[in-house]
């Protein structure tokens, strides 16, 4: 099992050639922590109605396979799984298994973007990307899976359409709190297609009635770029562009 320090508050980055995922049961809950996590989470509903109890595929396991491949355990469960996270005395809870796209631009810079208060992160900057779902049916979920679910997540997010194909396993990202996410990298765009695409983007949702997953959108040349955005940011943003663009670590 992969793990980090005690006591670490940092991502790692690891440099992955290919995953080999392994089903496995969701954990057993006591009806005690059962009436804890349902009392979490319809407080936390009452207190952003956008949450939404939908499938997931979470974390339930990370080990070497062999120097640049992985083993993902995952078990299937329901986004009201995670808050868990805020029942004291339970070690149950699954960390989360998501996605997420680094968009360059054709100057070098990445595409970062704001979550809307539509999402369950409000004001939360992060790279395009999402929870990954379970494959339905008797569908494998493997590295094309993962690509797939990239780049529908792309697409929704940003209005960038870029085929699964054309997505490159980058690094998988390891957080303090065992979330693992795989990061793709797309093909470089120039930035006019860029704001085009997402202005289109958000046009369509406001017709429809509809709030964008994202607000808005910044590009970032380094870490210096990224600090001088608002608000919160995911853990894995900050060490994500300054391995990217290649930015010096900080002194």
């Amino acid at each position: 099992m992969i793990e980090q320090p005690p006591g670490s508050s940092g991502v790692d980055l690891l440099d992955v050639r290919s995953i080999r995922f392994v089903e496995t049961a969701a954990p057993w809950l006591s009806s005690e922590e059962r009436s804890a996590l349902d009392r979490v989470w319809e407080d936390a509903v009452r207190a952003n109605p956008n949450l939404f109890d939908g499938p997931v595929a979470a974390c339930a396991g990370l080990e070497r396979e062999d120097p640049h491949g992985l083993v993902i355990t995952w078990a299937r469960t329901t986004y009201r799984h995670y808050a868990l996270r805020r029942v004291k005395g339970t070690a149950r809870r699954l960390p989360a298994l998501f996605v997420s796209v680094l968009q360059p631009t054709e100057d070098g810079r990445l595409m970062v973007g704001r979550m809307s208060s539509a999402t369950a992160a409000p004001g939360r900057w992060q790279l395009p990307g999402g929870s990954l779902e379970p494959p339905e049916g008797d569908r494998p979920l493997d590295l094309a899976a993962l690509r797939g679910h990239a780049a529908r997540e792309l697409v929704e997010e940003t209005g960038v359409e870029t085929a699964a194909e054309e997505l490159t396993l980058w690094r998988v990202t390891l957080g303090a709190g065992g979330n693992v996410g795989a990061l793709f990298t797309a093909p470089r765009r120039p930035v006019a297609l860029l704001h085009d695409r997402f202005r289109a983007l958000v046009s369509s949702e406001e017709a429809l009635g509809r709030e964008p997953e994202l607000d808005r959108f910044a590009l970032v040349r380094s870490p210096t770029g990224l600090a001088r955005l608002a608000g919160p940011h995911v853990d894995y943003l900050e060490p994500v562009v300054r391995l990217f663009t290649g930015a010096a670590p900080p002194p």
